[in-house]
């Protein structure tokens, strides 16, 4: 009998995923599973979970928000052995899920999990660490790690904006080297993404067109402090529109960045904190993890 390993976050969300737990365990059982059931405990619970016992099963299906599918990946890539991933959206935002085209109802994305199609898709490797959809810096991704999960249960994604506005009042920059396919950029950014998601924070498009998850490229935008208000509109300008057409802000496509900067800078890896860093290099790992999608 195959085995399948079900971790999950019992907090995720608005914890819905209690009502849901049987039918979806069901579904596992009828797909011909025997199925362990691991709820996480706390903080990188997911991530050592499935680490250590990846090789063991012969699916691994994870269920929270975008930090539990992080956990899960950034494991299944310290792994000794990697196995295929089911993943079961129940987060306020499910960034990656969106792009995978994995519905929010968790019936149908526990269905998709246990008997849909295996997908090879990219994943980021962030100095030693992994991320599956987005390392960003500067004044939007405070946003997502010191947004309580209160918050972020009761408003959604207008905690986002919420706190998004706030932070505008006291832009932050920092002096950058940036380096990728034989170019170097050196300025003071606000802000800086590189994803491989068509959306971030619930926003979808704002990462470019023709975003494919398997071509072994991320999605590089890079946003050039504003002298002005003037600049300062002409840049939220052109996010609200999610049109390039402005001189402060870098779009680019590229397997391989380095970062330099010349003060420590805080990351964010899939929404969760990935320290405060002077040096970074963010390589893309193409089509190194099979996630379960829908089937043609």
């Amino acid at each position: 009998m195959k085995k399948l390993l079900f971790v999950f976050n019992p907090h995720a969300g608005k914890a819905q995923i209690k009502n849901k737990l049987l039918q979806i365990v069901d579904i596992m059982v009828k797909a011909d599973y025997e199925v362990t059931i691991y709820p996480t405990q706390e903080k990188e619970d997911a991530l050592n979970i499935v680490k250590n016992r990846a090789k063991k099963y012969d699916l691994i299906v994870c269920s929270g928000g975008d930090g539990t599918l992080d956990e899960a990946v950034s494991g299944m890539m310290l792994s000794e052995k990697k196995v295929p991933l089911g993943y079961i959206p129940a987060g306020s935002t499910n960034d990656f899920a969106n792009s995978l085209k994995i519905p929010k109802d968790m019936i149908k994305a526990a269905k998709i999990a246990v008997a849909g199609r295996k997908f090879a898709c990219d994943v980021g490797r962030f100095n030693e660490k992994s991320f599956i959809y987005v390392a960003a810096f500067g004044i939007f991704t405070e946003v997502s790690y010191k947004t309580s999960q209160e918050w972020k249960n009761i408003l959604g994604h207008a905690a986002y904006i919420l706190e998004g506005v706030k932070s505008l009042q006291d832009i932050t920059a920092y002096h950058m080297r940036v380096e990728y396919d034989n170019t170097v950029i050196e300025d003071e950014f606000i802000y800086g993404m590189i994803t491989n998601s068509n959306s971030v924070g619930g926003f979808k498009n704002m990462t470019g067109k023709n975003v494919l998850l398997d071509d072994g490229k991320f999605e590089v935008t890079l946003i050039r402090k504003p002298k002005n208000i003037v600049e300062l509109n002409e840049i939220l300008a052109s996010l609200t529109k999610l049109i390039d057409n402005t001189d402060l802000i870098y779009s680019f496509k590229s397997d391989q960045i380095a970062f330099l900067s010349e003060e420590e800078v805080s990351w964010t890896l899939d929404g969760e904190f990935g320290g405060s860093l002077q040096e970074v290099n963010i390589r893309n790992l193409q089509q190194s993890l099979e996630i379960m999608v829908k089937n043609k």
